[in-house]
């Protein structure tokens, strides 16, 4: 048995609508399979799906008070204003910043722009920056993926003679800034098609009005701050994206070449995987670790050397940003777990001065992963006194709305229902802690604390082939609420498997079943070399990829977890390098068994480990048992087998005396040995065992063994060390001795479990277990 690391949920597709879909679209079963788990319920929603045009785009006027902002706008352009785009440090705010301040450049506008640092002047709008931009002359603001949260700042900047338009898309709360306009999707509720956009999204829809048609030129910068920001990739953002994916790919902008060059990636090959884990996170570092206008003025650059530098100044800072990720991750897994006040809350909330608080979002989800629980990570400030920082959740625990219910002791947070930030006075770490454990308490059920992993395309081999492979990436791009499929092979074989990589930590193993097999992969799976046995079902998931070698393309299956319901049988019969198959065993999870008292006290000895006897007791055992030696008879075994139902068995089976080899003397062999001693009273077999063994062909074991039988059935008596035939003896059948039987069982053990085939060894125990 293998478990797991998450509990997999998997769903089947109807069969009748999957039949029918894939009649009618005439595609592969594998993308079929997609589609109907996608939720197309007809031909017409997935040709919807897949051939979406510019009618997903809806009218920018259909926003809220979007004909007022276009309005201001206008008049400011008309009378010379200047204008201050205030925007946000991460990958979606330097997008929506470069989007508005392209649209108003091209207009004709006096016109800044402003990012604020997030270690001096926080999330959102700042009074200090609106101040500055009053003293420079500003006379209207534009935020772009921020503000509905900035209350104050925006009535200060209102009370200075300044008006405000803000673009958004963050949770609103219960009081609205006092803004001259407010453009956001849900604001108010329900008024507009599509209520997920991005805030460069909103940005984008501000300039479609503003220039009166879609501004194609600015769809490569809407994909990378949609996918950057885990909205839905459904509606209008998928029609973004899939625009401005295209857009990446053909793109002249020095910047795309300039940044596919230093992330490793063929910008002709642009994808969302491309954006979201090589652009994405290099323009998320260098907001994260300071300031983060170089990332506007990268992605407004207009040569290829300006470009190709500030692309060098992103790699640098991601590098960069990946070290403190690491190091911070480390101190917060020793903090968690040598406190048990944190370990054992449902939030866990940590917290210590000196760490980055531009990172610590990344830290949050990577434990979330780790412990799965809703994650707080805190940055101290002992000057200010103040403790900053990210919060990721989980299904279940909606964040936003939890932080909401302690407004109290936060006086600045926002976000969503999976992400927030935050910043609290330190002094109110603790009771943030106990009082979202509470909250926890009462909407967190054990199974919304169990990790699950959702598989909802199961796919047999036989469907696998390149063509389509190469089908399911059109249905792209997938992302969140349009995720990318998790594949699944059930029930199907390892037919070969090797360990890979300068440190052997990575695995190679073919799949196979009765219709098909399939090369796989799993990164950092060496591990599973151990715990694998052929002949097992497993079931695989992963990801379907193709891999192109010479000019040949065959499919691969990467792998993300495996499971088996069969227990597991491991062959170290014959293996007398006993260091060679102990460092194969998990000894933590597995006891080691003896059937005999010599056996145990060797082994003890040998492995400096404790070893159960197995006698008329059975001892409760671990899941995982090694069988060190032969028991004396099936019925032991058989007995252990069904007591302890072991998921895993290492079969040893050490017999330093094998009799298999020297089989039973025949009954022509006894007739002669008792005509040789009948002949010679007082014959003594120790003196000449040696001799008789050569002349009679038979060895040295089994000559004292027929000794034996005739003794016990008292055909000869011993005395001195001397063999002498009894003449008066009764007859008896050979079979009555108990050496005998003893030695006809310990052959037919010995056959049926030290020399059998794997698979006759594995059959056997199979019926004993069943």
């Amino acid at each position: 048995m293998i478990e797991p690391v998450k509990k997999w949920i998997i769903k089947h597709p109807d069969k009748q609508l999957f039949s029918q879909l894939q009649s009618e679209l005439k595609m592969s079963a594998i993308a079929t399979k997609i589609l109907v788990a996608r939720g197309c319920q007809t031909a017409e929603q997935a040709q919807a799906l897949l051939s979406m045009d510019e009618r997903a785009l809806h009218d920018p006027f259909l926003m809220h008070s979007m004909d007022k902002a276009v309005a201001r706008i206008e008049q400011a352009l008309d009378n010379d204003e200047k204008i201050l785009v205030y925007g946000d440090y991460d990958s979606d705010g330097i997008t929506s910043t470069t989007v508005m301040m392209n649209v108003l450049i091209d207009l004709g506008a006096d016109v800044e722009y402003i990012i604020p640092n997030r270690f001096i002047h926080g999330y959102g709008p700042n009074e200090q920056l609106f101040r500055e931009a009053y003293e420079r002359g500003v006379n209207l603001i534009i935020t772009v993926d921020n503000g509905i949260s900035g209350i104050e700042p925006i009535r200060v900047a209102k009370e200075l003679g300044m008006d405000v338009i803000v673009t958004d898309h963050h949770e609103a709360g219960d009081t609205l800034p006092e803004a001259d306009v407010i453009i956001h999707p849900r604001v108010p509720e329900g008024h507009y098609p599509y209520g997920d956009l991005a805030g460069v999204g909103v940005a984008f829809k501000l300039a479609h009005a503003l220039y009166g048609e879609v501004p194609d030129h600015l769809f490569e910068y809407v994909a990378i701050g949609t996918i950057a920001d885990l909205v839905p990739l459904t509606g209008e953002n998928r029609y973004l994206v899939k625009q401005g994916l295209k857009h990446l790919q053909m793109s002249q902008n020095p910047w795309v070449n300039a940044l596919s060059e230093v992330a490793g990636a063929s910008q002709k090959d642009i994808n969302e995987e491309t954006v979201g884990f090589y652009f994405a996170p290099r323009l998320n570092a260098i907001g994260r670790l300071g300031e983060a206008a170089p990332g506007v003025e990268f992605l407004m650059s207009e040569d290829i050397a300006t470009a190709k530098e500030y692309a060098k100044l992103l790699n640098t800072k991601n590098a960069e940003r990946k070290d403190i990720v690491n190091s911070i991750m480390e101190e917060a897994i020793a903090q968690i777990e040598a406190n048990d006040h944190i370990k054992n809350s449902l939030v866990l909330v940590v917290a210590k001065e000196g760490w980055n608080a531009g990172v610590v979002g990344i830290v949050a989800s990577r434990l979330v992963e780790k412990y799965y629980r809703p994650t707080i990570i805190l940055s101290l400030d002992p000057e200010k006194g103040t403790a900053k920082g990210s919060a990721r959740s989980i299904e279940g625990f909606h964040l936003y709305n939890e932080l909401a219910k302690n407004r109290e002791i936060l006086p600045h947070f926002g976000g969503h229902p999976m992400a927030a930030g935050m910043t609290l006075a330190a002094e109110n770490v603790d009771v943030l802690r106990e009082r979202l454990h509470v909250q926890a308490k009462q909407c967190l059920t054990e199974e919304h604390l169990t990790p699950k992993l959702f598989i909802d395309v199961p796919i047999e081999l036989s469907e696998v082939t390149v063509e389509a492979i190469e089908e399911i990436r059109q249905l792209g791009p997938f992302g969140a609420e349009f995720a990318k499929p998790v594949f699944a092979f059930e029930q199907v074989k390892v037919s070969s498997m090797r360990k890979i990589g300068a440190k052997e930590d990575h695995l190679k193993l073919e799949l196979e079943d009765e219709y098909g097999s399939i090369d796989a992969i799993g990164f950092s799976k060496g591990h599973l070399y151990n715990e694998i046995s052929y002949g097992v079902e497993l079931s695989f998931v992963g990801d379907l990829q193709i891999n192109e070698w010479q000019n040949k393309k065959k499919p691969q299956f990467m792998i993300q977890d495996v499971q088996s319901n069969e227990w597991q049988l491991f062959d170290f019969r014959g293996k007398s390098q006993v260091s060679n198959w102990l460092a194969k065993i998990p000894i933590a999870q597995t006891d080691f068994v003896a059937f005999h008292a010599n056996t145990a006290e060797y082994f003890e000895q040998l492995l400096q480990t404790t070893v159960q006897v197995v006698n008329n007791d059975m001892p409760e055992l671990k899941p995982y048992i090694v069988l060190l030696d032969l028991p004396s008879n099936v019925d032991t075994l058989e007995t252990l087998l069904q007591t302890g139902k072991p998921t895993r068995i290492y079969a040893h089976f050490y017999t330093p005396n094998s009799q298999y080899f020297s089989g039973m003397p025949t009954r022509q062999h006894f007739s002669w040995y008792y005509s040789f001693l009948k002949k010679r009273p007082a014959f003594n077999l120790k003196q000449h065992i040696q001799q008789l063994s050569q002349h009679i062909g038979l060895n040295i074991d089994v000559i004292n063994f027929m000794t034996k039988v005739f003794f016990e059935l008292g055909f000869v008596k011993i005395e001195d060390g001397l063999t002498t035939v009894v003449e008066s003896a009764p007859k008896q059948a050979l079979e009555t001795a108990s050496s005998y039987k003893a030695r006809i069982a310990q052959i037919d053990l010995e056959q049926k479990l030290l020399y059998a085939t794997y698979i006759e060894l594995k059959q056997w125990l199979d019926e004993r277990m069943n």
